[in-house]
Parts: structure tokens; C-alpha cells; sequence
């Protein structure tokens, strides 16, 4: 028989590789070292950023607080010195009518006290050009009154009102058909400026009818 001849001396020899030129364990593990910190590194620089960036977002919340807090302020203040000055001038402007009103009442009272001597039939006796005088007096009067009320002045309620002792002076208390404690008669008409009294009413008091 035969034998198979060996060819194992023809076979091409497998091409063994080149191991000169890679890196060695040490050195893999060297260079993966160096990657884990640069890793770390850049993980503990991000951190750091983000850290600088959420205090510099609160400092600046903090500031916007503030900066709104101011604002808020000084418009609070601005609103306070509008009614302030709103309040002066009203109360300037109330003042310089109470001053002139206080004057006019004088004038007031003379044209009453002139219109109460002459009584109706009086007046019935009286020449033409009197009555014509008496009537520009009481025109007069009534003009005076209406300026007053244009002002905001108005005449304190008198005879059988109820005695306020905010715009009444009591002279005097008498028997009267009005009520005790009204006021039964009126020496002087006192006058009133929005919630001022300009002058209070001279009256007397009614101490109620007379016991017979």
C-alpha cells in the first residue's frame, strides 16, 4: 500500500503577527488612568460652572427682588406725596374761600338786620322808592346766599332744630312750643364750610312749653 506522503513541509507558514509596535498592558493601563482623569477633571470643572452659575442666578434673583422692593417703594412714596399735595391744595383752596367767606358774613348779617326793622306792614307805608329799595336789598341778600351755596357755605339749621353743640352757641334757654333741648329762636345764623364751622349759630334753647 501506499503512504501518504507528509506535506506538512509544503504548507506556507501562517504570517505570525507584529506585537512589537502595540502597547503594552502598563501602558493601556497607564492611558486609561489618564482618561479617568481627565474625565474626572472635566466632571469636577463642569460641576464647578454649574455651581457658579446657580449662585450668580440667586445673586441676580436677589437683585431683582431688591431692585423690584425699590420700586414698589418709591411709587408708594410717590402716590403718598400726590395725595399729600392733593390735600394741600384742597385744604389751601378751603382756607382762602373760609377766609372770604368769614368777611362776606359781616355783609351777610347787615342786609339781614336791615330786612328784619321793616316789617310787612311797615312796608305797606313805605314810597315807592323805598319799597324799591327794600326789594334791591332783598335781591342782594338772596344773590349773596347763592354765591355762598356755589362755595359749599350754607347756613346752620335754626329755629326748631336740634341743639348741636358743633354749630350752636347757647346764649340763652327759654319756654317755648318747640321741644326741650331745640333750639327756639336765633340770635345770629351761623354758617357751615363743607365740614367746618365758620361760625356758630347764637341761639337759645327751648327748655320746652311754659307750665302755666
Amino acid at each position: 500500500m501506499a503512504k501518504h506522503k507528509d506535506t506538512s513541509e509544503n504548507k506556507p507558514e501562517m504570517a505570525r503577527p507584529d506585537l512589537d509596535g502595540l502597547p503594552t498592558d502598563q501602558e493601556l493601563d497607564a492611558l486609561q488612568a489618564q482618561i479617568d482623569e481627565t474625565l474626572n477633571e472635566t466632571s469636577e470643572s463642569e460641576l464647578s460652572e454649574a455651581e457658579k452659575a446657580t449662585k450668580r442666578i440667586a445673586e441676580l434673583e436677589m437683585e431683582l427682588a431688591a431692585a423690584k422692593d425699590q420700586t414698589l417703594r418709591a411709587m408708594a412714596e410717590m402716590q403718598n406725596v400726590k395725595k399729600r399735595s392733593e390735600r394741600e391744595v384742597k385744604a389751601a383752596s378751603i382756607y382762602a374761600v373760609e377766609r372770604f367767606a368769614a368777611d362776606m358774613l359781616s355783609v351777610s348779617d347787615n342786609l339781614a338786620r336791615a330786612l328784619s326793622v321793616i316789617d310787612a306792614k311797615a312796608r305797606d307805608g313805605l314810597g315807592e322808592n323805598a319799597k324799591n329799595l327794600l326789594d334791591g336789598i332783598e335781591l342782594t341778600e338772596k344773590e349773596l346766599i347763592a354765591v355762598f351755596a356755589r362755595h359749599g357755605i350754607k347756613a346752620v339749621q335754626g329755629k326748631g332744630a336740634k341743639f348741636d353743640p358743633n354749630v350752636h352757641q347757647a346764649v340763652a334757654q327759654i319756654p317755648s312750643s318747640e321741644q326741650k333741648g331745640d333750639v327756639a329762636e336765633v340770635m345770629q345764623t351761623g354758617f357751615t364750610l363743607g365740614d367746618r364751622t365758620l361760625r356758630a349759630a347764637m341761639v337759645a334753647v327751648s327748655t320746652g312749653p311754659a307750665k302755666a
